[in-house]
Parts: C-alpha cells; sequence; structure tokens
C-alpha cells in the first residue's frame, strides 16, 4: 500500500504481434476441455488475409482478423479443428452432464445418495433423503430401524448457476424426473442414527448401498457454544459456498450450534459458518444478553456508537435509504436511556424489540450516500462505526467548495488493478492477459485523478501477485472515499462471446449503488460505450463496508472487435480520462 501522487505511469502494453510461425493461435479453450455447457466459444486470431475455418467452414473475423464463434455441444467428446493456410489447431471439448443420471442396470448412480456428509439436526426438523436410481424401481431408506420410502419425481426443476444472469439465461427449467427419488422423515430425540440404507428394489432383486453421511440428533439441553475466532466470520444462509452471505461476524462473537453439515455448522439466530472459523467454548450455557444503555462519540472521520453487552452476539446489518439498521440476536432490551449529540451523519436512533431476543436498531441518517462502517467487539461491547463524508485536508469545508481545477483535493481513492503474478485473468484472442491491461488503465485512471486532486492508493504497481484478504485489508486500512476495482470482462462457455460487449458496473452494499449507477451512466452517455449492465453481485473487491466499493469490467477481452479497442492506447487515455472525470461529477452530487 503507496501513495502514488507523481507516480510514473507504466508505458501501455500492446497486445504481442502474432509471429509468422505462429499465425494461428486460439487462446481459449485449452486444447482438452470439460464443461457442462450446451455451447462453447473459441477465441483466437490469426493474421486478417486469408480465411480460418472450423471444421472446415469459414468463420467471421475482426479487422485484425480476432475470431470468437460460438459451437453447440453434444453430450461427451467434441472435436473441433481450427485451421488457417496449412495450420491447424485440434480441441477436445467434453459436455458432461450436469446433474447425475439414472444409471444402467439396478443401482444407484455415482454420487447421487444425499445427504453426503454427516448431518446433525434439532428434533422434530426434516431429514430428507434422495438417490438417483432406475425409474421404474422401489426405494427406500432404512434409518434406526424406521423404513422411509422415496418417491419417484415427475418433474425436477433446476436453476442455473448465478453466472447464468451475465448472459441473460437464468431462467428455471424441468428435467425428467424419472429416477429422481426423494423422502423426508424426523426424529423426535437426541440419538446418534448411524448411516441411513438405501435400497433400491426391482423385479425381486435387491441391491442395497449405505449412505456415506453419519446422522445424529442434538439434545436441545446440550448444544454446544461457537466462538468466532477470525475477524469477520463469514455467515451464510445456508451450509456451502454455493449460499448467499450474511453480515460477516466479529470476532468473539457467540452462539449456539444447532445443526451440522460436514464442516459446517448452524447457529442459532440461522446462519451457517465454517468450522474452520470458530471454536467450541467448554463448560459455556446458550450466549444470552441484555442491554441498557447506548451512547454516541465522534472520533476523527466517524461517529461511533457502542452497545454494551453481556455476551458478543450476533448481528445483522442492513443499510437502507437514509437508514442503517443493525439487529441483534439472544439480546433483550432493558434500554432507558440513548445519548446521541448533534452529529454529522445520524439524525435520530430508534429502537425496537422486535421478536423474543431479538433487537432492532434503526439509524435515520442525514444524507442518502453511506460513506462506509464497520462493526468489532471490545469486549463485550459492540462498537459500530459510521463514517462522516470526505472532507477537504485543509479544513471543514466540504469538498463541493473546492475550486474546479482540483476538485478532488483532500479525497481518498483507492484504484485496485485486477489480478496479477500467475493469475492472469481473462485472456484476449491473442493471449494477452487482463493482469497486464488492468493495471495499464488503473494507473491511466490514477494519474487522472491525481491531476484532480486526489490521492490515490494502488493495490498493487507490479505484476505481482495480491490475495483478495490482502486487497480488502489495503481498503479497510487506507479507509478511501471509494475504492474501484479494475477489470475487464469475459463469459463462461454457454455466453454469445462474439456478440457481447460493454461496459458493467458490480456493487454489492447499497452505499455503492449510486456510484455504480452514476458511472455506468456516465461512461455509457459520455463516453459513447455500449452497455453491458448494471449488477448487484458477491464479488471480493465489492464487499468492502469499509467505504463504498465498486466494480467496474471496462469492456470484453472475449471480443473480437472490443479488444482491438482494449488495447488501444488513444481508448484507452480516453476511458482513463473518463473515469475520473465521471467520479468527479459523482462526488458533486452525493451528498
Amino acid at each position: 500500500m503507496r501513495n502514488i501522487l507523481g507516480l510514473a505511469v507504466l508505458g501501455v502494453v500492446m497486445a504481442a504481434p502474432v509471429s509468422a510461425k505462429q499465425s494461428l493461435y486460439v487462446s481459449y479453450p485449452p486444447a482438452s476441455h470439460k464443461t457442462t455447457a450446451d455451447r462453447i466459444f473459441l477465441i483466437g486470431t490469426a493474421p486478417p488475409p486469408g480465411k480460418v475455418l472450423v471444421n472446415g467452414k469459414a468463420i467471421a473475423r475482426s479487422k485484425q482478423g480476432h475470431f470468437a464463434p460460438s459451437f453447440p455441444l453434444k453430450p461427451g467428446e467434441n472435436l473441433f479443428t481450427v485451421s488457417y493456410q496449412g495450420q491447424a489447431v485440434k480441441l477436445k471439448v467434453t459436455r458432461a452432464a450436469a446433474h447425475p443420471e439414472p444409471p444402467k442396470g439396478l443401482a444407484f448412480a455415482k454420487d447421487s445418495l444425499t445427504p453426503s456428509q454427516d448431518l446433525a439436526r434439532l428434533p422434530g426438523e426434516l431429514l430428507c433423503f434422495g438417490a438417483v436410481a432406475p425409474a421404474d424401481a422401489n426405494v427406500s431408506v432404512n434409518l434406526a430401524n424406521q423404513t422411509i420410502p422415496l418417491t419417484n419425481q415427475q418433474q425436477v426443476v433446476q436453476l442455473p448457476a448465478n453466472s447464468a444472469a451475465l448472459t441473460a439465461q437464468n431462467q428455471p427449467y424441468a428435467v425428467a424426473g424419472a429416477g429422481h427419488y426423494l423422502g423426508c422423515a424426523a426424529a423426535a430425540a437426541a440419538a446418534d442414527l448411524g448411516r441411513p440404507q438405501f435400497k433400491v428394489e426391482k423385479n425381486g432383486q435387491i441391491v442395497s448401498q449405505e449412505g456415506p453421511a453419519k446422522i445424529q440428533i442434538l439434545s436441545p439441553a446440550q448444544l454446544e457454544v461457537a466462538e468466532v475466532i477470525v475477524d469477520a466470520g463469514v455467515a451464510r444462509t445456508g451450509p456451502s459456498t454455493d449460499y448467499s452471505r450474511l453480515t460477516p461476524l466479529p470476532k468473539t462473537t457467540r452462539a449456539t450450534i444447532t445443526g451440522r453439515d460436514g464442516e459446517w455448522v448452524r447457529l442459532d439466530y440461522g446462519g451457517w459458518i465454517n468450522s474452520k472459523e470458530v471454536q467450541i467454548v467448554k463448560g459455556s450455557v446458550p450466549p444470552r444478553s441484555l442491554i441498557r444503555s447506548i451512547r454516541a462519540r465522534k472520533i476523527a472521520g466517524a461517529t461511533e456508537v457502542i452497545f454494551p453487552l453481556q455476551v458478543p452476539v450476533p448481528l445483522v446489518v442492513q443499510q437502507g435509504d437514509r437508514t442503517l439498521t443493525l439487529t441483534l440476536y439472544n439480546t433483550t432490551a432493558q434500554t432507558d436511556i440513548i445519548r446521541l449529540d448533534p452529529d454529522p451523519v445520524i439524525s435520530r436512533l430508534d429502537w425496537q424489540q422486535v421478536a423474543p431476543e431479538t433487537v432492532q436498531y434503526t439509524f435515520n441518517l442525514k444524507s442518502a450516500q453511506q460513506w462506509g462502517y464497520t462493526v468489532r467487539y471490545e469486549g463485550t461491547s459492540l462498537i459500530l462505526s459510521l463514517r462522516h463524508p470526505p472532507r477537504l485536508t485543509s479544513g471543514p469545508s466540504p469538498l463541493r467548495s473546492q475550486s474546479s481545477n482540483k476538485p478532488l483535493s483532500g479525497i481518498k481513492i483507492v484504484l485496485d488493478p485486477g489480478h496479477g503474478g500467475e493469475d492472469s485473468g481473462a485472456g484476449g484472442p491473442t493471449g494477452y492477459p487482463e493482469k497486464e491491461v488492468t493495471l495499464t488503465m488503473s494507473k491511466l485512471i490514477a494519474t487522472q485523478l491525481i491531476a484532480r486532486g486526489a490521492t490515490v492508493y494502488l493495490t498493487r504497481e507490479v505484476d505481482k501477485a495480491v490475495s483478495l484478504p490482502e486487497r480488502v485489508a489495503i481498503i479497510d486500512a487506507v479507509k478511501p472515499a471509494i475504492s474501484l476495482s479494475i477489470h475487464y470482462n469475459s463469459l463462461p462457455d454457454e455466453g454469445d462471446a462474439q456478440n457481447t460487449q460493454g461496459f458493467g458496473t458490480f456493487w454489492y452494499h447499497p452505499q455503492a449503488h449510486s456510484l455504480a449507477m452514476f458511472l455506468h451512466n456516465y461512461i455509457v452517455t459520455q463516453a459513447g460505450r455500449p452497455s453491458y449492465g448494471v449488477f448487484w453481485d458477491n464479488l471480493a473487491l465489492a464487499r468492502p463496508a469499509s467505504a463504498p466499493s465498486v466494480l467496474l469490467e471496462l469492456g470484453f477481452m472475449s471480443n473480437p472487435e472490443e479488444f482491438e479497442w482494449v488495447v488501444n492506447p488513444q481508448a484507452q487515455q480516453k476511458m482513463a480520462a473518463a473515469i475520473a472525470e465521471g467520479v468527479t461529477q459523482w462526488f458533486k452530487v452525493a451528498r
């Protein structure tokens, strides 16, 4: 992390020219590729004269000879030969099944038995089992001497991956349910039930198979207590990284464990967390707290609100229009006094006991724009810090009072050049990596912002690996007014690389929505770039809560036409100036 005021900008790096010996080049997919998509695009380049053929048919190319056609895939192996003037590149793309298919013969499909990892639940909760087997069989599960019939589903509705929203293909789809069996039951008392025994029967023949998971029913009177041992425990809506994130739990947060699923534990307020991020507190009773008086204090650049508690409890933070809501779980209010003096950010603090052992605090704010927050525990007291609007370094005057030649004077901005080191990011038709152009563009943008008076920090200044947590830590340490992560785009395999291009912005916290929308509209209207869209997205560099943080996808490495714009030095300078001016204009209205 380093102030780059006066930084010399790296020379623009153009895509490496294709040598005569290597005049045909395919950058994606690799020679042997496996996917569950129903189509694939081939990205590459060759000199403009002549034709490039795929399996004997000519394909469209850009003026500089780049290409990215898409082809349908049949299940199994698909062979492609890309040829140009006597040169040929052979590719094998294997389309794998997205879901287990019914087996041939009397058996269960491989890896189809669920639950697939050890499971613990409370008495009375449903335990659901699944299997894929021949469609006209009888399937059941035996668990602790109880037989649970599994029913053949006539239709199964599946959801595509989240990434399908990037290609406008995120509609649910039905698959033939034949052979997909499901059934549920509940256990009334605590017990170790062992592993379920799955049985499939047809024409008098029976095949049994032991399930992969052990099943346990927890005793409500003997539940373990977990304590978060990392700075920000990643809480989720379910027991895997496929589930959505909740507000991170501050270090030392305690909660009762009410369920387990593999390496994940369910906490009493409903969130799931990986067991590696907690420790078991021996001899502890279920964490519960009263809360009485509350007070606020001003520190440099922020207002801190102190919530004295008896134990660190789980929490959720939600931003709204001119509001920030803090919910404390396992907490009962005995509040009679709150001290909140006139404040730059907060106009009023309201609270209510919204449910037994759940207290909600609503901060009514003076501005629609929020500038970041943090939460932490000091002992058993929760500290919520709300950042003040950025101000001039020379005095207390608001930014909009600055002279026009240095409109960003006093503003700190973090720029994050995406990828780096062994992480090359997306590749263009020539193999030119995203990591190089993001660094070039970040330095060009930095120069433009510095000329407008901003103090700029880069998460990397050379081609080196910087982990996502390290990048987030830089943002949290610098406490910038805003953070911009600079990227270039590509598509999942099912996308249309040849016809998809444009500028896209990605945000996560509501405090970043205004910035994302403004920059998107500014670049599209003022810089004349096509629009890819504005997305709420669970991205690591959009998630920092300590400052409004936006990830920008400036264009598509995978699009043959747009790639030529991506590596054009004049276009890079123009785009950098447009982004810097968009940031400047946003600060004028973000009050």
